[in-house]
């Protein structure tokens, strides 16, 4: 376990090596799972203020449930997710001409619509993020669909925390990420 600041990491976010490999993957995890993308508090404004600069990038499926549904729902453990359709995609997710799923929102971002990339819990995948009262908790999500990403992180020798250097900063800064590479390096 690697303390910093108020973050509890579990080591295999040293240990783990890990490269998204869309090509073998085609973005399974937008579809997966049993809910839609984890959102903070505050991504829920920047949803507001800048669906209509998202939604030019989304299938009119995605559209239609976001009429449905708006623009986030509240789990069963009171979390707000990005909700899906027919409990399978992401409403914010959308195919490609290859049948690969890419991030709506990431598109419009790409296209210099808003600054925001995608939701952190995305863009911090394979790491989850758990908050409790005083510190949150790092932990490495172990997820079938990722297995081609773990043999090209092991081929490239790419570890977690490296290949997610840019959210992990844009989560929680460039000085804490600092002190997580010393800590990692060091310890």
């Amino acid at each position: 376990m690697i303390l910093v600041q108020n973050a509890v990491i579990s080591d295999d976010i040293k240990e783990e090596e890990f490269v998204c490999n869309l090509s073998k993957c085609k973005g399974a995890c937008c579809v997966e799972g049993d809910l839609g993308a984890p959102l903070e508090e505050e991504e829920l404004a920047i949803l507001e203020k800048h669906y209509e600069d998202i939604k030019p990038y989304l299938s009119d499926e995605g559209i239609r449930e976001i009429e449905k549904q708006g623009l986030w729902i509240k789990d069963w453990e009171d979390e707000f997710s990005t909700p899906t359709i027919d409990d399978k995609e992401c409403v914010f997710a959308v195919y490609d001409d290859q049948g690969f799923l890419k991030c709506g929102i990431e598109q419009a971002s790409n296209d210099g619509k808003l600054k925001w990339r995608k939701p952190i819990s995305c863009a911090l995948y394979p790491i989850r993020v758990t908050k409790y009262d005083e510190y949150e908790a790092l932990n490495y999500d172990r997820w079938d669909i990722c297995a081609d990403a773990c043999e090209l992180g092991r081929e490239l020798k790419v570890p977690v925390y490296k290949f997610l250097k840019k959210p992990l900063i844009e989560k929680y800064g460039t000085e804490w990420y600092e002190e997580l590479v010393r800590e990692i390096e060091e310890g």
